[in-house]
């Protein structure tokens, strides 16, 4: 945290700005499961993966076990015994989330879903409507956050989402979870800020940066416009401008569809049976459609893929004349799909469905040879699926095979 002067200060200096908080879940997943079932607080918990294959979230008491991300249980198992292992609960996630997203929402007008589990708030003006500065709203946050989902945030603030990411880092290490960066610590902390710290800094660009000289932060704001552009390109020239406090990307709670939506996992066992591969296939399927109806869009893009025994991927896909989000449609391409890279003679570990090149439903065109009446026939039994499921629960729709052992 900063000190008192600083405080002060920065505090002055930031209500001449606007300002970002970057709201972010502590070790999210495992801490939905300790909200509903509060008897694994201060255990060493870890949630695995599909069918418990590996790390993906860890409390820190199993981090200090030297559990680490993505580790498979297998290595885990034997040396680990007093570490608790729960399979990931992704509708319990997303439910909590909205929670989460809804308290944020009650703060200010202007908040951005970055991911399941962060947000981007933008706070700028907040300190006259409560009469607090900024750091005392981001602790008020936090507790509401604590109380009403009993899910423990930090919250980093600043003038750019680089910096609040930044600060967010801080945040996660102090007790009282909540870290600032004014203006007059933004360059004392470049300083001292690996070039592998900053957000949307990866592998290949960290190798450019380092074969140039450049270590840290400080020495990456320092370099020339000119210089950035013919390396990076535009990406270089906003990085540098955000982590000087600069906001070169305002928050903004426009819905944005993603890029693709992924559904995959192991299968309980190996195996050939082409069946076998449909059933999951075909479950794969519905819960892609469920996630892109609750976008109000629809896609273009159908990917098959299929991991053998051996870890080899084979892929499929197609391009649609129209855009869809039904489940049959969809099926009848992926397994047709399927009957091109099948082979009987291969053993299979895992299938996946990904669905993309999205429009959203208000933008969709209706093929020219489509048929209306077909067309409104399946987003009414669509509709139909989600409101079974939503007063049901998931899974009570299955289409095509039965789901067994996917």
């Amino acid at each position: 945290m900063l000190d008192e002067n600083h405080t002060t200060v920065d505090n002055v200096d930031m209500a001449r700005k606007n300002i970002i908080a970057l709201v972010d879940c502590d070790s999210f997943f495992v801490s939905c499961e300790q909200a509903v079932n509060p008897s694994l607080k201060g255990k060493p918990v870890c949630v695995m993966s599909g069918r418990g294959q590996c790390v993906i979230s860890r409390s820190k008491e199993a981090k200090n076990l030297g559990i680490r991300m993505g580790m498979p249980y297998f290595q885990i198992e034997g040396q680990m015994k007093k570490a608790v292992f729960i399979n990931a609960n992704h509708d319990l996630y997303l439910s909590l989330s909205k929670e989460v997203m809804n308290v944020l929402q009650s703060f200010s007008p202007v908040v951005e879903v970055y991911s399941i589990d962060e947000a981007f708030v933008d706070l700028t003006g907040l300190e006259r409507l409560y009469k607090m500065n900024y750091l005392e709203i981001a602790q008020m946050i936090r507790e509401e956050v604590r109380n009403k989902v009993n899910i423990p945030v930090s919250i980093g603030i600043s003038s750019s989402k680089s910096l609040a990411k930044l600060a967010s880092d801080k945040a996660k290490k102090l007790e009282e979870g909540v870290f600032l960066i004014g203006r007059r610590k933004i360059i004392p902390l470049l300083e001292k800020t690996s070039i592998d710290e900053i957000w949307g800094i990866g592998k290949n660009l960290s190798v450019l940066f380092r074969k140039h000289g450049i270590l840290t932060a400080y020495e990456l704001v320092s370099q020339d416009d000119l210089w950035l552009n013919k390396q990076v390109g535009i990406r270089g020239l906003e990085m540098k401008h955000e982590l000087l406090g600069e906001m070169v990307s305002p928050v903004s709670n426009e819905v944005k569809l993603p890029k693709s939506i992924q559904k995959t996992s192991a299968l309980a066992k190996f195996s050939s049976d082409k069946n076998y591969l449909k059933n999951s296939l075909n479950y794969h399927i519905h819960r892609a459609c469920v996630k892109l109806r609750k976008l109000n869009a629809k896609c273009k893009g159908i990917t098959l893929f299929l991991r053998t025994k051996d870890f080899k991927v084979f892929c499929e896909k197609k391009i649609l004349n129209s855009a869809t989000d039904f489940e049959l449609e969809i099926s009848d391409i992926i397994l047709g799909l399927l009957e091109k890279i099948y082979n009987p003679n291969t053993l299979y570990r895992s299938t996946g469905v990904i669905l993309d090149t999205f429009v959203f439903n208000s933008e969709a065109q209706m093929s020219l040879f489509s048929d209306a009446s077909i067309d409104e026939k399946n987003a009414k039994l669509a509709r139909c699926f989600d409101k079974l499921e939503q007063k049901f629960g998931k899974d009570i729709i299955q289409t095509g095979f039965i789901k067994k052992d996917v």
